[in-house]
C-alpha cells in the first residue's frame, strides 16, 4: 500500500527518496519487477506516465524509482479504479507537491537566517556601527559624513 511521505511523494515498499535514480534496468527487467508486460511500459512511456532514460542505442533504461512508480500506477489502476488520465494527473500533482514542499523548506530556512541576523543586530545595540550617530528627531536634514581620505605625498 502506498502512503504519502513527509516530502509529498508516494512512499512504496521501497522508499522512493532512498531508491536509486540511476537508469540502469532494461525494459524486460523493469517490467518483470513491476509485474507488467514490456509493452505496457512502452505505452506508459508514450503517455508520459513514466520517463525512462535512453541507452546509446535508443533502448529504454529504468531506475528503481521508475519501477516503484510503475507499481503505484498499477495499484491505482487495478485496486482504486483510477483511469490512466487520472493517474497522470495524480503523478503531476505529487511532483508539484514535492517541489512546493522543497520551496517552502528553502523559504523557511531563509526566514530563519533573517531572524538570526536580526537578533544579532538587535543585541549589538541600537547603533552597531561606530560611524552611525543618532540624530534627534525633528531635524529635516540628512547629513552624510564621510571621513577624509588620506593622500600620500607625491614626490
Amino acid at each position: 500500500m502506498a502512503e504519502l511521505s513527509d516530502r509529498g511523494r508516494f512512499a512504496f515498499s521501497v522508499t522512493v527518496e532512498a531508491s536509486s535514480d540511476a537508469k540502469v534496468l532494461l525494459i524486460s527487467v523493469a517490467a518483470r519487477l513491476a509485474g507488467m508486460h514490456p509493452q505496457t511500459l512502452r505505452q506508459y512511456d508514450r503517455m508520459g506516465l513514466v520517463q525512462p532514460g535512453r541507452a546509446a542505442g535508443g533502448g529504454r533504461r529504468y531506475s528503481v524509482r521508475d519501477v516503484a512508480l510503475l507499481r503505484e500506477i498499477q495499484r491505482l489502476s487495478q485496486e482504486d479504479g483510477v483511469n490512466l488520465a487520472g493517474i497522470k494527473r495524480i503523478i503531476a500533482l505529487e511532483q508539484l507537491v514535492g517541489e512546493l514542499n522543497d520551496r517552502v523548506a528553502e523559504v523557511e530556512a531563509d526566514l530563519r537566517r533573517a531572524y538570526d541576523q536580526l537578533a544579532r543586530l538587535q543585541t549589538a545595540g541600537p547603533f552597531p556601527r561606530q560611524e552611525l550617530v543618532q540624530v534627534p528627531h525633528g531635524r529635516g536634514a540628512l547629513v552624510v559624513w564621510r571621513p577624509r581620505q588620506h593622500r600620500r605625498p607625491t614626490g
